[in-house]
Parts: structure tokens; sequence; C-alpha cells
């Protein structure tokens, strides 16, 4: 073998070398989008867990009230209405939508509680709010946990060079949970 196919070899091996390496760099950023993806599909389903465990609790939570306030059937129909939406809701842009509905009409109901004392000393009440109020605080948490999955893989599927991958397998940036417009205004406590 001669200077030439002993310079051709090396030359082949090198060819070969960056080949592996780019391949195992391709591979990697891969399945650093797929994890991440899954993260933010995972962290989704927690925040779909609590979400039910809402949904399960609100009809006896508004039996309940609905006991003490027969004439607030406005505040009753909209957290029906905006409960059975959250049943209806098929996508993450939809779910979002609907919960922010639903916790907007919460809010109104809570204010109707607020002007009933005997409600509030009710034992299945009582039970049923600390319920209520637990699931809420899991909710924000797992929104939180939520939005940080979202956040990062966001970030991934936007900076260089995997934003050329991700291009190419069809990664698309995911949807943060928001809280609804309503949400920043302080609700008003009324006493007639």
């Amino acid at each position: 073998m001669g200077k030439t196919g002993k310079a051709l070899g090396i030359a082949g091996l090198v060819i070969v070398v960056i080949l592996l390496a780019f391949f195992f760099s391709i591979r990697g950023m891969y399945n650093s989008l797929v994890q991440s993806e899954e993260g933010v599909k995972g962290a989704w389903a927690q925040v779909e867990n609590q979400l039910q465990r809402r949904y399960d609790l609100i009809p006896n939570y508004v039996e309940t009230v609905k006991g003490y306030a027969k004439h607030e059937k406005e505040v009753f129909l909209r957290v029906t209405e905006a409960r059975a939406k959250v049943g209806g809701a098929t996508n993450v842009k939809d779910k979002i939508g609907a919960n922010n509905e639903l916790s907007s009409a919460l809010s109104r109901l809570l204010l109707v509680v607020e002007r009933y004392p005997d409600l509030k000393a009710n034992q299945n009440f009582i039970r049923l709010q600390d319920e209520l109020a637990g699931t809420e605080n899991r909710i924000a948490v797992e929104r939180r946990r939520y939005n940080e999955a979202v956040r990062a893989y966001n970030v991934k599927i936007r900076s260089f060079p995997t934003n050329i991958l991700a291009g190419m397998f069809g990664f698309t940036g995911a949807e943060f949970f928001k809280a609804p417009p309503e949400a920043k205004e302080v609700p008003k406590v009324e006493f007639k």
C-alpha cells in the first residue's frame, strides 16, 4: 500500500468518524426533543388529572349551595354551563379556555356563598369547600409545572441547531396555560 492508499484510508476513517459524530449528535438532539415533548404531555396529564377532580367535585358543591341559595339561579346556570364546556373540550387550547371560564364561574359562586352564613357552618359544605380549595391549589401547582415544561420545550425547539431538526421532524411549539383576563380583576362582594 502506497502513500496515496494510506492517505485515502486515513481520509476515509476521518470521514467515517465525522459522520458518526454527526449521526450521534443528531440522534441526541432528536431524542432530547422527544423527551421534552413527552415532558409537556406528562405535565398536561397532571393538569387534566386535577381539573377532572375539580370537575367531579362541582356538582356536589353546587347542590349543597343550591339548598341554601335557591334564588341564585343565574350563578348556578353559569357554573353548570362552564362545567359542560369543560366536559366537551377536546384539545389543549379548548380545555384551557373552558377551565378558565369554569374558574371564573366558581369565583362568582364563592361570592354567593359569602351571603349565606348558615351555609358556611354546614359540615358537608365545609368539607366540599376544603376539597375544592385543595384541588384549586393542586391545579395551580400543576399549571405552573406544565408551563415550566412548555417553556423548556419551546426554548429547545427554537434554539439553534435543534430548531432545524425540530422543523424537519414536525415538532411545534406547545401552548401555555394562561389565566383569563378576568382573573386580574378583583371580585366585588356585595351584601344585600
